[in-house]
């Protein structure tokens, strides 16, 4: 397996939309995930970053590095989202390794920390991240913020 920035496997980009899209998107905001995927190939500051895990050209999992995870704290980020496996490859530490190949990608670009929100229990916290705050999404409602020293 072989985690690369889409940017550098740009012959993956419209699997790699549909991907992103059909994990978190819905039929109105198709445009909204291609959009931001085709400026983070362009950008040079670092963020916003969409990575895909390959076996043998095929993609098995993604996540994104963002400065925005569409909640109300923008005084926090880089954001980690989009963190996905296929399921025919869960139970094979994918998720994990991914995960890890963040944290570095973060730490490359000078971020100290990273965040994400989530619904789960248990799951970011058996690979070391920390239950910082709440916030509210765009619908109004409080998700858990969790944050990782990349250092």
């Amino acid at each position: 397996m072989e985690i690369m920035e889409i940017g550098k496997k740009i012959e993956l980009f419209d699997t790699a939309v549909n991907i992103f899209w059909g994990q978190w998107g819905n039929e109105d905001n198709y445009k909204f995930y291609q959009d931001c995927m085709l400026h983070s190939c362009k950008t040079v500051d670092g963020l916003p970053r969409f990575y895909v895990a390959l076996i043998n050209e095929s993609i098995i999992g993604t996540y994104a590095l963002l400065r925005n995870d569409l909640n109300s704290r923008q005084d926090l980020y880089p954001w980690l989202a989009c963190l996905y496996v296929d399921p025919k490859y869960r139970g094979n530490e994918i998720g994990s390794k991914l995960l890890q190949h963040a944290i570095e990608e973060t730490s490359k670009i000078g971020f100290e920390n990273l965040f994400l929100t989530t619904d789960l229990e248990g799951f970011y916290e058996k690979y070391g991240w920390t239950h910082l705050t709440e916030c509210y999404g765009v619908s109004g409602g409080s998700i858990k913020v969790y944050t990782k020293s990349v250092m």
